[in-house]
């Protein structure tokens, strides 16, 4: 019996596979040549409106030309530069197979559309060139005005050609998507073909060699019942081995602790392992981002800071135009910005007072910072001057404390921020709490930013858990959020 079962299973085994396969390839390739057409018609309907945007392209420039030629006002502010640029760009990539807009875009040519934008060039060319005339200020007036008669003949054979342009990619992608349709009745041809052949020459040689297995299993049925006077006699022998088997359990069992307790100190191991990993992890993010700062600081910083002298410099000199003198204002304006922002950036990375001034201090000036920053009341309560910790500590406790504060302004929607710094010889704890929106900690894998939301407090927990202090997150739907660690002074 247990030969005919696996003769039954195998061959059972082998015309259902091949069926299967052949159904599955047919369906696989038709879906993935059906997703391949339908981007690629995607990008020929993209491509077909950014070219029929270059016919209105054309016409507005020409009007644009034609007002500044004639002195006229309009009510058009886009600038000429940008508007040519934009139509100069986008016909060259059209005419060289790629599109760059929002992402990269293949334009699928033809020979006819190879022959047409041949043709069309000339037009281009000479349209281009005469808007170059137009705008510069060192042409004449009489040379902008034969400008205009040449921009006025060529832009009406420019545009007829390019709607052609447009019909042809147009007409191109109907065809093909028209050759998508005839694949598809072919795809679904050949599987009904298929499922046909397999129900002939499968299916039918499956249920007759079926048959006769039952057929046989049928035969088998009056050795079973000679097989049944035998069992008889195993069962007594069973009897007898059970005890046996009670003392093989017992073993069994004693095996199965020892088991567990390897298996729980591998697990000790593996969770001490990964902390190791994280702290040096961390630890080494945290001298990335000291030696980032110091870089952004020590040379970005000080390149600022000499380019904004020398434009002070510049904006002492006597200049007469007005403009000039604006511009050399906003330029001043521009390079403080910057250098303001390279700061903070620099200190958000490592704050230098911490090193300096300790945790109390840093908290109360990450605390105004995110007030001015946010417009959200922040307050810190705490000392300011309190017993210096260890910088891996510090560091840590800063990080959880600009983590939740970040949460509490970017999620919460929190009109008052608190932060709580309460040091003893014995005990530290630090908390941030807010007034916000708050969030269930049951639904949040539901709520938008919930990956964020997650890594961020993972990220806390993860900080907390390497100076053994104990992070506590406590948050409900509109009654606000509160972050609180506690550490043992104790034993560090």
């Amino acid at each position: 019996m247990n030969q005919l079962d696996q003769q039954v299973a195998h061959r059972l085994t082998r015309f259902y596979l091949l069926a299967l396969t052949v159904i599955a390839v047919l369906s696989i390739s038709g879906l993935l040549f059906i997703r391949s057409t339908l981007n690629n018609h995607y990008d020929d309907s993209r491509i077909v409106n950014v070219a029929g945007r270059q016919r209105m392209l054309s016409q507005r420039l020409t009007k644009l030309a034609l007002l500044r030629v004639t002195g006229l006002s309009a009510a058009d502010t886009i600038s000429f530069d940008s508007l040519q640029r934009t139509w100069a760009q986008t016909h060259s990539q059209l005419r060289n197979g790629m599109l760059r807009m929002e992402t990269v875009y293949t334009v699928r040519k033809s020979a006819a559309l190879d022959s047409m934008f041949t043709r069309i060039e000339p037009y281009f060319q000479s349209l281009n060139q005469r808007f170059d005339q137009i705008k510069s200020p060192t042409v004449s007036p009489t040379d902008k005005q034969a400008a205009l008669q040449i921009i006025l003949r060529d832009e009406l054979p420019f545009v007829q050609q390019m709607n052609d342009i447009v019909f042809q990619f147009d007409t191109e992608s109907f065809e093909r998507v028209k050759t998508l349709e005839r694949i598809e009745w072919l795809l679904a041809a050949a599987t009904l073909l298929t499922l046909l052949i397999e129900g002939f020459f499968v299916f039918r040689p499956v249920v007759n060699h079926t048959k006769q297995v039952i057929r046989r299993l049928d035969q088998s049925e009056k050795a079973l019942q000679v097989a049944n006077s035998s069992l008889e006699v195993v069962n007594q022998h069973l009897e007898m081995t059970n005890q046996d088997l009670a003392t093989s359990n017992q073993q069994l069992v004693a095996t199965q602790a020892e088991l567990v307790q390897a298996t729980e100190e591998k697990y000790r191991l593996q969770l001490s392992e990964a902390t190791v990993r994280s702290a040096a992890l961390l630890e080494g993010q945290e001298e990335e981002r000291r030696r980032f700062a110091r870089e952004l600081h020590d040379g970005i910083g000080q390149m600022l800071t000499g380019l904004k002298l020398h434009a002070e410099k510049l904006k002492s000199m006597v200049i007469h135009d007005e403009k000039q003198k604006m511009r050399f204002a906003e330029l001043c304006d521009l390079i403080y910005d910057t250098i303001q922002t390279t700061r903070q950036i620099a200190y958000n990375l490592m704050p230098s007072t911490l090193s300096d001034f300790g945790l109390g201090a840093t908290l109360q000036l990450l605390a105004d910072q995110t007030a001015r920053s946010s417009g959200i009341d922040v307050i810190f309560v705490g000392e300011r001057e309190g017993e210096r910790l260890s910088p891996a500590m510090e560091i840590g406790l800063y990080r959880i404390a600009q983590e939740a504060l970040h949460n509490a302004v970017k999620y919460a929607g929190a009109q008052l921020i608190r932060v709580v710094l309460v040091q003893t010889s014995r005990k530290l704890i630090l908390s941030v709490e807010d007034d916000g929106k708050g969030f269930s900690m049951k639904a949040l894998p539901k709520q938008e930013n919930a990956s964020v939301i997650v890594n961020g407090l993972q990220n806390m927990k993860t900080r907390a858990h390497l100076f053994n202090g104990d992070l506590t997150i406590t948050s409900k739907p509109k009654k606000g959020t509160s972050v609180k660690v506690s550490v043992n002074l104790l034993t560090h």
